[in-house]
């Protein structure tokens, strides 16, 4: 069966197709080694008669065979051997004589529509069935009409033996060609578990890919298919945070130490995010763009946003595996209108635009090494909370000049640095 199943089909076909050809050319060759045993019984019990129709049925079903072999064509093949299986056994009992005379050698008819059932469909095989029945119909018509007595000169006993092969040959045929299929059937059925868990592996692994690329609500509704996802909101607080002295330092590290710092760096800045329920939008270069009030939940997003700036802040500057590098950070925190959407059909990405991402992204500029500074609806949300610098005058590209707050410290808390993580490596 093996050999069967390597050369029935194309390198293109499914599993399924090809265990259907291999079945086909499995059922061929044993009825053509059927034949041969059959007539060989007959002729060492001295019972001869003509050689004529399996002959013709060998010559015609090998010829199909090599036909196959060298065309592929899988259809013709399959109509010239389930016409051999339905007509042969008709034409050797009607040459032999009646129904008992030949031991019900039309029983090998049968094979025909279980054939077409296991290597066409159910469907294809109900011609093929009601064909099976309209020749049995016939036979048994010729019998009763035709049939003149036992003048065969064959005993009962030997037509016996026969009825007894022919069931037994029929059976162990239809057994092994449906059990082969079972068995077959089965290994796909099993094939198609691991592919179902290797593709629902992967599909969780790209959910959560798409999680860490969009926020949590953005990519669950990329996944109902919404087609375009734009946003307007009324109040949110955006932050951008640069690190100060990255540029001169990637010049003494390699590339490798230079991302693996960035890596560690960002990482630890994206547990503080988590830490707040605020939402990292991206990383351009050694700036990190994050905004609060995504979540509808959280009213105190600016708060939120302030302490993830100043522990930022701590963590580049305190921390023993950031200190030794001598970095810090600049942040400028705005408030106000902004719309959010997706972008790209290939790399999804995020983003925000409007006023406020402008203001917040300049501020960032202005703001001294080590300094947070904020706009004014920035500074009138939170100033009962931290201390600030006296006003300043900072003027916006595209705004003009603008009052901002540098922000000092937060009132009768001390600040704690955030235990660093590193970031995983695959």
């Amino acid at each position: 069966m093996a050999m069967f199943g390597m050369t029935a089909g194309d390198p293109v076909d499914t599993q399924e197709v090809r265990l259907r050809k291999s079945l086909l050319i499995f059922a061929c060759a044993f009825m053509n080694l059927a034949v041969v045993l059959w007539l060989a019984i007959y002729w060492l019990m001295g019972l001869h008669f003509s050689t004529n129709v399996p002959v013709v049925y060998q010559l015609i079903s090998v010829a199909s065979l090599f036909f196959y072999f060298k065309t592929k064509r899988f259809e013709v093949f399959r109509l010239i051997q389930l016409s051999l299986f339905l007509f042969t056994p008709f034409i050797m009992q009607w040459s032999i004589g009646s129904y008992v005379t030949s031991s019900g050698v039309m029983l090998w008819a049968l094979l025909a529509p279980i054939g077409a059932l296991v290597v066409s469909g159910w469907r294809e095989s109900i011609p093929w069935f009601f064909a099976y029945m309209v020749m049995t119909i016939i036979s048994g018509a010729f019998d009763y009409f035709l049939s003149v007595g036992d003048d065969s000169g064959i005993a009962m006993k030997t037509i016996g033996v026969f009825f007894a092969l022919n069931f037994a040959a029929m059976s162990s045929i239809i057994y092994f060609l449906v059990r082969h299929f079972v068995v077959e059937m089965e290994k796909i059925k099993n094939q198609l578990d691991v592919n179902h868990e290797l593709l629902v592996s992967e599909q969780e692994k790209s959910e959560r890919i798409l999680s860490n690329v969009l926020p949590a609500h953005i990519a669950q509704r990329l996944k109902d298919e919404e087609s375009q996802i734009a946003d307007g909101y009324a109040d949110l607080t955006v932050m951008f945070a640069d690190l100060v002295n990255f540029t001169q330092l990637t010049e003494s590290l390699s590339p490798a130490q230079m991302v693996s710092l960035l890596n560690k760096i960002f990482s630890s800045f994206d547990d503080i995010s988590d830490k707040y329920g605020v939402e990292k939008i991206k990383t351009i270069g050694d700036a990190y763009m994050v905004v609060g009030g995504l979540n509808p939940s959280k009213s105190n997003y600016t708060e939120d946003i302030v302490n993830m700036a100043m522990e930022m802040k701590a963590l580049v500057t305190s921390h023993p595996s950031f200190a030794k590098y001598h970095l810090d950070i600049h942040c400028g925190v705005a408030t106000g209108p902004v719309v959010a959407g997706v972008i790209g059909t290939k790399r999804y990405m995020y983003d925000l635009w409007g006023d406020t991402v402008n203001v917040a992204s300049r501020l960032t500029h202005e703001a001294g090494h080590g300094m947070i500074l904020v706009d004014k609806m920035t500074y009138n949300r939170i100033r009962e909370q931290y201390t600030f610098d006296p006003p300043l005058s900072t003027n916006i590209k595209g705004k003009g000049d603008m009052v901002t707050y540098r922000l000092l410290t937060k009132l009768n808390v001390r600040n704690k640095v955030l235990p660093l993580r590193p970031a995983q490596t695959s």
